[in-house]
């Protein structure tokens, strides 16, 4: 038996794995990663142990918008599980965000947000509540907004090279399976 077809099986199994592994890097490093929701901010729209698929591609081209459920890299902020926020984008660069009397205003209109916790937008009132988003910048609110939330409210506008993915589509708990709104 010659040893020439197990060499070149052999190679050709190893340039087949190598391939499959750059690829896979490259899937993960550009464009869809997996994610797990580790906190109760974006209740009622995401709750603790959902799992997402979040594009990695629309924040890399500036395609993020109000209404956008991103995620933001934050270690500052995150001490425990992951070092990501996950928030709803309210205001992008330009616009002017204001809490007032429970209610959110986007340059001086309320906003609709049926999918918020409640119907009142608590105030932090730390100099957030009445911002104009400046160039690039987003202002970010989880859907849950009671006063021990982190997000923009808190910690002022995120920068956009901040955010790492626009999360599209819930693959976990089954019953709610689907794409995100």
């Amino acid at each position: 038996m010659s040893k020439k077809p197990i060499l070149k099986e052999t190679v050709s199994w190893i340039l087949h794995i190598a391939i499959a592994v750059v690829i896979s890097y490259a899937v993960v490093t550009f464009g869809f990663q997996r994610t797990v929701v580790y906190s109760y901010s974006m209740q009622p729209t995401l709750y603790e142990g959902d799992s997402l698929w979040v594009e990695k591609v629309s924040p890399k081209l500036g395609n993020i918008s109000a209404g956008d459920i991103v995620t933001i890299y934050a270690p500052e902020v995150i001490s425990e599980k992951g070092n990501s926020l996950i928030k709803r984008v309210i205001a992008v660069e330009g616009d002017t965000v204001e809490i007032k009397d429970g209610k959110v205003y986007v340059n001086d209109k309320i906003i609709e947000e049926s999918y918020i916790n409640g119907d009142y937008t608590f105030s932090q009132g730390n100099g957030f509540d009445k911002v104009t988003v400046t160039e690039g910048y987003v202002y970010v609110l989880g859907d849950n907004r009671s006063l021990n939330i982190i997000d923009s409210r808190t910690m002022g506008p995120v920068k956009t090279d901040r955010i790492t993915g626009k999360a599209v589509f819930r693959i976990f708990p089954f019953d709610k399976f689907g794409f995100l709104n």
